[in-house]
């Protein structure tokens, strides 16, 4: 016979489970993470699978009519901002753009 604190140590058990595997896989996300990062996440992880997988990379240049190299290289720089620069937060002053140097 199951004891009735089961279902709490069972939930207990996973909530753990949970926070290990957030804490391992940044990608994973926790309740704090912002619908930007999750979307960053994601579109990084759509790119290096695309560079990390030879024949979806051809497929990719086929389509683009584009040298797998060329391709490969514009993925790998589309990984720095996925969804551009991140936005501003309430309690952040915003910052002033950066002057390019001489």
């Amino acid at each position: 016979m199951a004891s009735p604190l089961q279902p709490l140590a069972d939930k207990l058990r996973t909530q753990q489970e949970l926070e290990r595997l957030q804490a391992k896989y940044v990608g994973t996300g926790h309740p704090d993470t912002t619908s930007w990062e999750w979307k960053t996440n994601v579109n990084r992880d759509t790119y290096a699978s695309i560079v990390g997988h030879p024949p979806h990379l051809a497929y990719i240049s086929l389509a683009q009519g584009e040298p797998m190299a060329k391709v490969r290289a514009q993925m790998i720089r589309k990984m720095i901002q996925p969804c551009g620069p991140p936005p501003t937060r309430e309690d952040e002053q915003p910052r002033a753009p950066r002057q390019p140097s001489p």
